[in-house]
């Protein structure tokens, strides 16, 4: 890709410590995010809910993500970015407070949707703030910067997170956001400038009123056929039919409009069109299947919340660690060399867990799949959407941070859906369901009856991580035509 056209104004403040405040704040959507993972075998004891209505907690999260992503761009230009950030800080601290008071599973949902509206803002605008700091050369450092959300959060979240609903109890998972958010809007409103006057593009409420619906509608659906087991039901065609006639309303009309809400026109571009592809199969499996491990320590295993994220520390180091070398490799490696590699080493990982995941497999050699898989997944994120919107003009930026993050958003929220509701499927034919799901059977089961069955759960877990093996292995497709040789 060419080198920028139009240089992007370049704030008073130093671009590192933006960087730095844009973690912090992404540090409290990833540890949240993190933290419902390892909460739901506790969530669905305490609220008697089988696991299609529990994963609704991480799935509404996303879906409020992914229907508030596409106004982002819109919104920086009618509120300005500083203002906007700072005031999508404060809703998610509310949100997070009005989910540590939750009642029962349906208020839950409900406010975990709030944190998604206002978290959805939180990556898209940080990254326009931070286009906007940082040139082309340093962009790759000050993005690596950016993902030490992606390693603290996920490396103390389980573990703080495991603690607090193992000696406190799960609503402390939700108020420990409120003191990060009170850091992040006191540092934000110090160091941030406030943006300089821009023409507004109009909102297209049109395109809004298709994309976000059929989004939420397609991932309804599929949800709701994994829980009920049944995909031929009205209840689950006509919100899938529907999505997908809505989504196809909005690529037409994308088309034509001359302000679309996410202009198609992009993937004209080579380099974004293969980026983006990558993005989103990548995404669809690695984050797909988030939630698997710690169901598998704490269904299959016994372990408790605190070891299930200990346990995980290893995919969140090696995730962590990885996503700050290639962070700066992208500066000086073309990613055309650099993330096939990484899809590659994702891919070994992965398959290495799989094949030897059962019912008292030894955690070393889990763990050290978990290396390779987290190392993986953090070499090929951040410099794939670096890859995707390096060298942009300015007046690009906001619109191709919002596509990138609407794919990474809506790709992990279906993975997330599909896995739970292969799981589901596959646990349904082991235990007799009955109320509250195959979930809630496997809690009611005594010690020797969990036992007895203890291999055969394992096994259905075993089954499910298989479907993003092969999403990995597809994702070495569009990877393969990025960008082999440096541009500028």
């Amino acid at each position: 890709m060419t080198a920028m056209a139009e240089a992007p104004p370049r704030v008073r403040t130093r671009p590192m410590a933006v960087a730095l405040v844009l973690a912090l704040g992404s540090i409290m959507i990833t540890l949240d995010t993190t933290v419902v993972n390892v909460a739901i075998t506790r969530l669905s004891r305490d609220f008697h809910a089988p696991l299609g209505a529990i994963q609704w907690v991480a799935t509404g999260y996303s879906l409020a993500l992914g229907a508030v992503i596409p106004s982002s761009a819109w919104a920086v230009g009618r509120f300005g970015a500083r203002r906007l950030y700072l005031g999508a800080i404060a809703a998610f601290a509310a949100g997070s407070m009005l989910a540590g008071l939750a009642w029962n599973i349906e208020s839950l949902i409900v406010f975990r949707v709030v944190q998604g509206f206002s978290g959805g803002l939180v990556m898209p605008v940080g990254m326009t703030i931070l286009l906007r700091a940082a040139g082309p050369e340093r962009l790759g450092r000050l993005m690596s910067t950016l993902g030490l959300a992606i390693l603290v959060g996920p490396l103390a979240g389980p573990v703080l997170g495991g603690r607090l609903i193992d000696e406190v109890s799960w609503r402390w998972m939700f108020f420990v956001n409120l003191p990060v958010a009170a850091a992040v809007v006191v540092l934000a409103a110090r160091l941030f400038p406030r943006d300089a006057p821009e023409a507004r593009t109009p909102l297209d409420v049109p395109g809004l009123l298709t994309l976000s619906p059929g989004i939420a509608a397609l991932l309804y659906g599929v949800t709701k056929g994994g829980d009920r087991g049944d995909f031929g039901s009205a209840g689950v065609l006509v919100p899938l039919a529907a999505g997908a006639a809505l989504i196809a309303a909005f690529a037409v009309r994308a088309v034509t409009a001359r302000h679309p809400l996410i202009d198609p026109r992009q993937f004209r571009d080579r380099t974004f069109a293969a980026a983006t592809g990558t993005l989103t199969l990548f995404a669809f499996g690695y984050f797909g299947t988030m939630l698997l491990l710690p169901l598998y320590l704490q269904v299959v295993r016994g372990e408790s919340a605190t070891m299930a994220g200990v346990l995980g520390i290893p995919f969140a180091l090696g995730s962590g660690t990885a996503m700050q070398v290639a962070g700066r490799l992208i500066d000086r490696v073309p990613p055309g060399r650099l993330v096939p590699v990484s899809i590659a080493t994702a891919l070994t990982g992965f398959s290495l867990f799989t094949v030897q995941l059962g019912a008292d497999t030894p955690y070393w050699g889990l763990c050290a799949a978990m290396l390779l898989m987290g190392a993986g997944g953090g070499a090929t994120m951040m410099p794939a959407m670096t890859a995707a919107t390096r060298g942009l003009p300015h007046d690009r930026a906001p619109a191709a941070s919002t596509t990138v993050n609407l794919i990474n958003t809506t790709a992990g929220a279906v993975g997330t859906a599909m896995a739970s509701v292969v799981l589901s499927t596959l646990m349904a034919d082991l235990v007799p369901a009955g109320e509250g799901g195959a979930l809630q059977a496997v809690h009611r089961l005594g010690p020797q009856a969990h036992r007895a069955i203890a291999g055969p759960l394992a096994d259905a877990f075993q089954h499910t991580y298989m479907f993003a093996v092969g999403l990995l292995a597809l994702a070495l497709v569009p990877a393969l035509f990025l960008p082999r040789r440096p541009t500028g």
